[in-house]
């Protein structure tokens, strides 16, 4: 009689690991609703919730799903929320005045076993969103007030409040250039914060912004003689203002200054400023020197020295050494970001090549990058007003499959092209799948996409984008 074995067990099925666009899909596929799958993913990985909100902020997704999200992660009892991520969840409110009043309330109802998350970060970002938020004329008095309730709350939860965050707040002004505001803000409460280095600088980097090159110097020289002791900031700041003034030879003049100190050698931040100073002034060959010096001081030349030295070259109309240092880029492992794809993009457009554009397009889809919004609106306008806009439903199709919703002027463009060459249907699709991800279109796109679906004889159609809008708009108000 034959041994009877035990079938052999089947190989267990791997499981696939959830991306973190599979991740959003599935966030604003089930709003207003939390998905129970995140709810029980996201505490055994809580280093995805970080790039799970950052790819929402990229995407333009709507805010109250990571919101709801986020609410439900504060309220389990283990989950270490981490600190990174309530300054993107808050830009994520702040970027429509529709929401921007829930930030302030999100961070008082923080709970006490989450002290960690009051960051100077996340109180930048309460910040600009008070002036952004409030009318012109009160904005000032919005910030102050804001900065006042942010010094309790912290105070509250055992934090310290002192030149980390005055700087915040210098730096929220001076970002709009409202640099006499953030000036008097300054001597309004230096005694109370005790200023350091980097609040100088901080000014100095507001009239810099502003413009104010002439200023800038009458403020350096004051603080100077205050006892202010410059760092390679400061002269990388002042380097900056000449440069975008066209004083490329003062700029210069700096760094043989810098070169001279004991205590203050060139940085890779000087370095790349003075590089894109030389840019400016379509100075390719002193550009290449500087990036060349680099090594002398024995600095490493980043992702953003690169981009300069490659936007140097695009200025100067020498692509061919452009795409050389995009190549070198590469074959260094450094990689390409949305700088890089788009300043050669731009290089390309500018001299109407666009053989280049689509090499550089290609290069960028096939390695799965994800551009940001000037990158994809210059390139939907390309190929839209060169006749092609089926390559721009493919670029539209790439986002979409990334879960990134593309820009709602991405889609007037994407939508005008399509219908002008007769794919309507497609038109259609994308306008219906922008409105499925909770993103309202613009009218512009819906009027068109509507008279062309009426030409075409598809009423149903436009009855459905019609009421999908109207729909939409409802909703938005009742937000």
């Amino acid at each position: 009689m034959p041994l009877l074995l035990p079938p052999p067990r089947r190989a267990a099925t791997p499981l696939l690991t959830p991306t973190i666009p599979h991740l959003a899909r599935l966030l604003l596929s089930h709003a207003p609703a939390t998905p129970p799958l995140l709810l029980s993913l996201l505490p055994a990985c809580p280093a995805l919730l970080t790039p799970l909100l950052s790819h929402l902020l990229l995407s333009h997704s709507p805010p109250l799903p990571a919101l709801s999200l986020y609410r439900r992660l504060l309220a389990l009892p283990h989950f270490p929320v981490p600190e990174a991520s309530l300054p993107v969840l808050l830009r994520l409110l702040s970027r429509s005045r529709r929401y921007a009043h829930l930030s302030f309330p999100l961070l008082e109802s923080l709970p006490p076993t989450h002290p960690h998350l009051l960051s100077t970060p996340a109180l930048a970002v309460l910040l600009a969103t008070a002036l952004s938020a409030s009318a012109p004329g009160a904005s000032f008095d919005a910030a102050v007030t804001c900065f006042d309730s942010a010094a309790r709350v912290w105070a509250r939860a055992g934090r310290a409040f002192g030149a980390a965050e005055l700087n915040a707040l210098l730096r929220a002004f001076c970002a709009r250039g409202r640099v006499a505001e953030a000036r008097a803000l300054f001597h309004r409460y230096c005694d109370a914060y005790p200023p350091d280095t980097r609040t100088f600088n901080t000014l100095l980097l507001g009239f810099k912004e502003a413009g104010h090159a002439q200023a800038l110097d009458l403020f350096y020289h004051d603080a100077v003689l205050r006892g202010f002791v410059p760092d390679a900031v400061s002269y990388c700041v002042r380097m900056d203002a000449y440069c975008k003034k066209g004083r490329f030879v003062d700029a210069l003049e700096l760094l043989g200054e810098m070169r001279g100190r004991e205590n203050c050698k060139p940085t890779l931040q000087v370095f790349t400023t003075l590089i894109y100073g030389a840019g400016i002034v379509r100075d390719a060959p002193r550009a290449r020197l500087l990036f060349d010096e680099m090594a002398t001081w024995g600095v490493t030349p980043d992702r953003g020295a690169h981009n300069a030295l490659m936007g140097a070259y695009v200025r100067a109309r020498d692509l061919p050494s452009a795409v050389a240092v995009m190549g070198e880029m590469e074959r260094k492992g450094i990689g390409l970001d949305d700088v890089s794809y788009n300043t050669m993009l731009c290089g390309f457009q500018r001299v109407g090549d666009l053989e280049g554009i689509w090499r550089v397009y290609s290069k960028m889809v096939s390695s799965g990058f994800m551009p940001r919004t000037r990158t994809t609106m210059l390139l939907m306008k390309v190929f839209c007003e060169n006749g092609r806009p089926d390559l721009g439903l493919e670029l539209w199709d790439y986002l979409m499959g990334k879960g990134c919703v593309p820009h709602r002027h991405a889609l007037d463009i994407l939508v005008t092209g399509l219908c002008c060459k007769g794919v309507v249907f497609e038109a259609y699709r994308c306008f219906r799948e922008m409105i499925e991800m909770g993103m309202a279109p613009t009218e512009r796109a819906f009027r068109v996409l509507e008279q062309f679906l009426r030409q075409t004889r598809e009423f149903g159609k436009a009855e459905e984008i019609n009421q999908m809008m109207k729909a939409i708009q409802l909703e938005g108000s009742i937000l």
